[in-house]
């Protein structure tokens, strides 16, 4: 197979995991619980449930796709960010890209107010935290098997942006996910120059 028809693959399944958790929130929120059967959120995403349980393991894992897809292209976003730049305007930058466009506000409140779904979305954070690590540490030129900073900035990074997104949902509605995540990564910008290798 070659290069332009692997890469036409890989934006179909992309494409398709998509869909499928789009569904699967849209009916959850429909719904109003995170009890959604497989065959309606296959039905509604318009594949099979083969097709469904070839992507998820779960309906949780469907329902907070978005937020586990978003939060692992944390890592991409930093890498894309210029060579030059300083870490922490980039690590900041690439999180507000992370936050564009904002998340669907009742479906973050459902994940983050609803015990199965958090517990779901929180491994996707964790999942999140081993690529922007990767990524933190090419931009430093440290080892990440050495060295514990991209790892410790990773994990204070993911743990900024859900503190950011509870303080969204409580928030008036009048401040952008955007803003608040910069203004939550505010407080880590310190110790990312302090002990930036």
């Amino acid at each position: 197979m070659n290069d332009e028809a692997q890469d036409m693959r890989a934006r179909n399944k992309r494409a398709t995991r998509e869909a499928i958790g789009a569904a699967a929130l849209r009916l959850a929120i429909e719904q109003g619980s995170p009890l959604v059967r497989v065959y309606d959120i296959a039905s509604e995403a318009g594949v099979s449930p083969r097709t469904y349980n070839n992507y998820f393991s779960s309906r949780e894992e469907a329902i907070c796709a978005f937020q586990s897809d978003r939060a692992r292209k944390m890592g991409q976003a930093l890498l894309a960010r210029p060579a030059d730049e300083p870490l922490d305007e980039a690590l900041v930058a690439a999180v507000v890209e992370h936050a564009t466009p904002e998340p669907d506000r009742v479906g973050l409140r459902m994940i983050m107010s609803t015990p199965e779904l958090e517990g779901e979305a929180l491994k996707a954070f964790a999942m999140a935290e081993e690529p922007l690590s990767a990524a933190i540490a090419e931009r430093v030129g440290v080892d990440p098997g050495r060295d514990t900073f991209p790892d410790v900035m990773a994990a204070a990074v993911a743990g900024a942006v859900r503190v950011a997104g509870r303080h969204w949902l409580n928030g008036d509605g009048r401040e952008s996910f955007a803003d608040v995540a910069r203004r939550t990564l505010a407080h880590l910008l310190p110790a990312i120059t302090r002990a930036a290798p």
